[in-house]
C-alpha cells in the first residue's frame, strides 16, 4: 500500500513539474515515464470528435489552450495532460533530430522544428540556434518571450549564452503571430545590435529567420546579414 501511494505521489510530482514548465530539464526516461502514466481507459471517442469539431484539426487540438480543451464534454485534466505531453514530445523529437547536424545541409529539418514550434504561438518568441566551427548545431534555445523590441531582447544575455555553449556562430529566430513575415524596424534594430554584440566575442550571426505561419523570411537571403 505504501509503495502504491509513493508511486502516485511521484507521478503527480512529474505531472505538476511538466504542467508548470514543460519538458525543460526532463531526462529522456522521465519523458517516457510521463507518456506511460496518462493513458486512460474511459471511452473518449465522442470527446475526441468534439475536439476535432471545435478546433478543426489534430494540430490545432494539440496547440489548444488547456482551458478551452476542458470546455469539451468528457475532457478533463488527465486528457489535457496526455495531449500536452504528446505535443511536447514531438517538439523534443524534432529538436533532437537536428542536434550535431550541419545547419545548411539540414535546413529542411531545422525549419520543420521551427515551424512546428513557433507558427501557431499567439505571442512572439525569440530563439537562438548555437553552431560550432563546422556549422553543426549545438543547441536550440528559447531566450525571450512577449512583444519583441530593442528593450526586450538583451544582447548581454545572448552573448553569455553563446559563450556558455562554446558557439562559433549563431542563428537568430523569432515568430510573427500576425502571419506577416516582413521584418519590422525593431527586428532590423535588434539584428544590428546582436550582430555588433557578438562580434566582440568573435561569434558570427549567420542568419535571422522570421517564422510567420508557413512563411519564412531569411535576413541572409535578403542580403541584410
Amino acid at each position: 500500500m505504501g509503495g502504491n501511494k509513493s508511486n502516485k505521489g511521484h507521478y503527480k510530482r512529474l505531472r505538476d513539474r511538466f504542467m508548470s514548465g514543460g519538458l525543460d530539464g526532463f531526462h529522456d526516461y522521465e519523458v517516457v515515464e510521463l507518456l506511460l502514466t496518462f493513458a486512460g481507459r474511459k471511452d473518449v471517442k465522442q470527446s475526441a470528435k468534439g475536439a476535432i469539431k471545435k478546433f478543426g484539426s489534430l494540430k490545432a487540438v494539440l496547440e489548444a489552450d488547456p482551458i478551452d480543451l476542458k470546455e469539451i464534454k468528457g475532457i478533463g485534466d488527465n486528457n489535457v495532460f496526455g495531449l500536452k505531453i504528446a505535443q511536447a514530445v514531438a517538439r523534443r523529437y524534432l529538436a533532437d533530430r537536428v542536434i550535431d547536424k550541419d545547419f545548411i545541409r539540414s535546413s529542411d529539418e531545422v525549419l520543420d522544428y521551427l515551424q512546428h514550434n513557433l507558427r501557431d504561438k499567439n505571442r512572439e518568441v525569440f530563439l537562438v540556434i548555437y553552431l560550432n566551427g563546422r556549422n553543426q548545431i549545438l543547441k536550440l534555445e528559447e531566450l525571450f518571450k512577449g512583444t519583441l523590441s530593442t528593450s526586450a531582447v538583451y544582447p548581454r544575455e545572448v552573448v553569455k549564452r553563446a559563450l556558455d555553449n562554446n558557439a562559433a556562430a549563431i542563428v537568430l529566430v523569432h515568430n510573427h503571430p500576425s502571419g506577416n513575415s516582413t521584418p519590422s524596424q525593431d527586428d532590423l534594430a535588434i539584428t544590428k545590435k546582436l550582430k555588433e554584440a557578438t562580434q566582440s566575442i568573435d561569434v558570427s550571426v549567420h542568419d535571422h529567420l522570421i517564422i510567420a505561419g508557413n512563411d519564412v523570411y531569411s535576413f541572409a537571403d535578403h542580403g541584410i546579414l
